[in-house]
Order: C-alpha cells, then structure tokens, then sequence
C-alpha cells in the first residue's frame, strides 16, 4: 500500500462521528436557552442546581477553538458536541464543517434519534479530511432535506 494510500485509511479509520440522544431530564427553558446552537466542549455538558446555573455552565463550557494533536503527518482534532436542534424528526443528519461558504469535510451522524431535539457525541477528524489547521469553520448540523438545524463558529487550531 502507498504512503498516500496508507494515510488515507488511517484518517478514514480515524474518524469517528456518534451520537446519541442526551439530557432527557434537560428542562424546556435550558433547551430554548441554545435552540438552533451546538455546543462544543471538551465532555458531557454539566448540570446546575436551576436552570439558570445550568445554562451558566454550559456557556462557560462551549469552546470556541479545539487544539489538534499531531497524529502522524497531520493534525487530529478531537471534541465533544451538544447539539440543540431547532427542528427534530430526521434520523438522518450530518455534521458539517463549512469554509468561506464551501464545504470542507463533513461526517455522517449516527444513532440519530428522530424524536429527540438533542445530540450528543464525539467527533476525531484530522487534516486529510479537509480541515486546516488554524482555519475558521463553521460547524453545523444539517438534517436529510439539507435544512441546518444546529451550528457554530470553531477555530481548529
């Protein structure tokens, strides 16, 4: 196999995109509170004793930029995301990374559930997928009709 070849294997073998439904005790004014909003973090979002405290921690927990680590010739990113969907019902949905209004990578999203209006999962995407290191992307989740239902700014540094 050719180094390319072999690097790209590894990077397709490296990405990891799950997601899973979370935070079914989550009140309705903390879900309002980032309808239409991923969160970026570095884990599971934490809980306040009232849904002000809790919506206090979570934006202090939102991550504006991600630091990669070298992983072989490339930079990895790794992250934790809270998706807060502004509309729910698509079991099918991708996360995309978007760079001066085209896209630059993206990942399918699995373990949807279409009842829930919350994702959460982890995401391990490194440079031979698109991204670059010290870029501005847009993230955002887009459902099976194209619609953007969640998204952010990140900084890949």
């Amino acid at each position: 196999m050719t180094r390319m070849m072999s690097a790209a294997a590894l990077a397709f073998a490296a990405i990891v995109a799950t997601s899973a439904p979370a935070f079914a005790d989550m009140s309705k004014s903390v879900t309002a509170a980032f309808k239409g909003q991923v969160v970026i973090s570095k884990g599971d979002l934490p809980t306040g004793k009232n849904d002000k405290d809790t919506i206090a921690k979570i934006k202090k927990e939102n991550l504006k930029e991600v630091t990669g680590s070298p992983k072989g010739d490339v930079t990895a990113w790794f992250f934790h995301y809270t998706a807060f969907l502004s509309k729910g019902g698509s079991n099918k949905l991708k996360l995309e990374f978007i760079k001066g209004g085209k896209l630059a990578a993206d990942q399918q999203l699995d373990g949807v559930d279409p009842k829930s209006n919350i994702l959460t999962g982890d995401i391990t995407i490194d440079e031979d997928e698109g991204l670059a290191k010290g870029s501005t992307y847009t993230v955002q989740i887009v459902n099976g009709s194209g619609a953007v239902v969640s998204k952010t700014t990140l900084i890949m540094k």
